[in-house]
């Protein structure tokens, strides 16, 4: 397998000892691992030799636990989150070798870590030191350097490192919903599902629409967006969580959404951009609820591979049953728990088959089976209202999905109702 860009800049950028820049060579330790106590940890970004070598050795001089020097810039700022994984207290970064790309890096590091970032330049342009307060840089370095403002900086950047080092979050759930068929209701129920995520406490939910280019997640709750997911996949070599913010649309019940294009895109993904979209979407968000249609092209991305559930969605129609029963059979033959089974428009007393000949079909019996309500239904595609905020049966039965997708107490069943004087 072909090293990536990030593993070539990570790779190519350990100076050997004795350099001709006077770089040393520092071991690199695994995420998670600790500095030595009372000392700061440092990273020193800087292409021009000469430059770096002159601040590694007043850093040196300084004393601090760990020096960690690169010749270059990151290839992309979709890297950053790879250089954060172990956790800096300072990242020093030189701006004249490319100003602009330098402050789209110190913006970046800045949104995504807890590391004071400081900068370095051989001008002193009040201009230029505002533009670096403003992208998020705490301390601004002026070449030559000065001993004494120097030291200043790093006592400083020792005061706001935090007494307890904070844990990178674990990525977040990846929920995605499948079709058997066109029109089995994948779509209905994968909006109405993350609206009920987002309603959870502490559930930060994004809804992406991957169904493209026709999908229509985002009009089912009438969103109309000016960005797409078309956008955030042709971006992904540069996308970070900074950028998919930006393309984000917020759905009044607190749902975030990436929607298919609202004018027709002929867009081939690859399975690298996918895999991108999907790894920085789940760092941002504690569930990432993704709709993909009937699209079979998309099995070999992460969205099969990494998911924590695929919500196959079907009906109990003769060409929902077979579709499914090849899926399950193509697909979910190991029988894993992330497979589950959703039998939408249930209605037991209409069926042309007996649940003993679906669940034969399905090869296992359904998790869940949604109910058939053709006016609730309705009244969402006419009105743009999701159905998961109302108290309908589909409602109650959605909201159980949720809470048993976060591991979260079950709203419990509705009570059948029995045969009496009073109903």
């Amino acid at each position: 397998m072909s090293a990536t860009p990030m593993q070539h800049w990570f790779e190519g950028n350990r100076e050997p000892d004795g350099g001709e820049n006077g770089a040393s060579q520092f071991s690199w330790p695994q995420p998670g691992e600790e500095s030595q106590a009372g000392l700061l940890s440092v990273v020193l970004i800087g292409p021009d030799p000469l430059r770096r070598a002159e601040l590694a050795r007043a850093i040196e001089q300084y004393g601090v636990s760990e020096l960690r020097e690169f010749s270059s810039y990151p290839p992309s700022l979709a890297e950053v989150p790879r250089l954060l994984e172990v956790q800096h207290d300072v990242i020093v970064i030189d701006l004249d070798s490319d100003l602009e790309y330098a402050l789209e890096l110190v913006e970046s590091i800045d949104s995504n870590g807890a590391a004071t970032t400081m900068v370095y330049s051989g001008h002193s342009d009040p201009d230029l030191l505002v533009r670096c307060m403003r992208a998020g840089a705490r301390e601004f370095l002026t070449l030559p350097l000065v001993a004494k403002p120097l030291a200043e900086a790093f006592e400083r950047a020792a005061a706001r490192r935090p007494a307890v080092r904070v844990v990178r979050k674990p990525s977040g759930r990846l929920l995605v919903f499948m079709g058997a068929k066109g029109g089995a209701g994948a779509t209905m129920l994968a909006a109405n599902f993350a609206v009920a995520l987002a309603q959870e406490p502490n559930q930060r939910t994004l809804l992406i629409d991957m169904d493209l280019p026709l999908g229509d997640a985002a009009l089912s709750l009438g969103i109309v967006s000016e960005y797409s997911t078309i956008n955030a996949l042709q971006a992904a070599s540069r996308l970070d969580g900074d950028h998919l913010r930006k393309l984000l649309a917020r759905h009044s019940s607190g749902l975030f959404v990436l929607g298919a294009p609202g004018r027709f895109m002929q867009y081939q993904a690859n399975s690298e951009g996918i895999d991108k979209l999907m790894a920085v979407a789940r760092q941002e968000f504690e569930n990432v609820v993704v709709d993909v249609g009937s699209r079979l092209d998309l099995a070999g991305t992460a969205l099969f591979r990494e998911s924590n559930a695929i919500y196959l969605v079907t009906q109990a129609g003769i060409p929902e049953l077979r579709n499914s029963n090849r899926l399950i059979s193509e697909y979910f033959s190991g029988a894993g728990p992330r497979l589950q089974i959703v039998l939408n428009r249930f209605e037991p007393r209409a069926l042309g088959v007996s649940e003993e000949h679906i669940t034969k079909a399905l090869t296992r019996p359904a998790q869940w089976k949604i109910p058939n309500d053709y006016a609730a239904v309705r009244d969402m595609q006419i009105n743009a209202a999701p159905l998961a905020l109302t108290q309908t049966a589909i409602a109650q039965l959605v909201r159980r999905m949720a809470r048993a997708a976060i591991g979260g107490q079950a709203e419990p069943a509705p009570k059948k109702r029995g045969f009496g004087l009073f109903g």
